[in-house]
């Protein structure tokens, strides 16, 4: 009988080992649910003066004046999220405006840098692989590490 006893422990058999893998996983998704719960209860307490309608009042004037606190909290919400919004429709306003005025000042320099480019041009030996800007452009390269362009060394040629 002892023996039996042993064996048998609440209705299961003690020595099944599945088993009792099989109750420890029920128990670890039985507290992992108890957790997600309660954490569920917590944040609806937290949140328990939104709903108004969940409440019993003892008179119509009590639910009246429960339900305009309510409105007023709610406009109060709205109202911060208008201003919120406003706020970032002037920043980003902001941002748009000073983006196009650096545009229009990086157009004009370049503008100039090709007036120049162009003035200079005539003023270089024809001899001299600077002469030609379309192919000094396209033997120039972009070097990633230092962010700046590698133009080819000037060489005169002799002939």
């Amino acid at each position: 009988l002892q023996m039996l006893e042993r064996q048998v422990v609440g209705g299961e058999q003690a020595e099944n080992k599945d088993l009792r893998e099989k109750q420890k996983r029920r128990k670890k998704y039985a507290d992992e649910r108890r957790m997600q719960l309660a954490a569920a209860l917590q944040q609806a307490d937290e949140e328990s003066s939104d709903w108004v309608l969940l409440n019993v009042y003892d008179s119509i004037q009590e639910e009246g004046r429960a339900k305009s606190k309510l409105l007023e909290e709610l406009q109060e919400k709205l109202r911060a999220a208008d201003t919120e919004i406003k706020d970032l429709q002037s920043e980003f306003e902001l941002e748009k405006i000073d983006y196009l005025s650096t545009i229009r000042r990086l157009e004009r320099d370049l503008m100039l840098f090709q007036q120049l480019l162009d003035q200079a041009q005539t003023l270089i030996r024809r001899d001299c692989n600077y002469s030609n800007l379309e192919k000094m452009k396209h033997e120039s390269v972009w070097d990633e590490e230092t962010g700046c362009w590698k133009i080819p060394e000037p060489v005169t040629e002799k002939t």
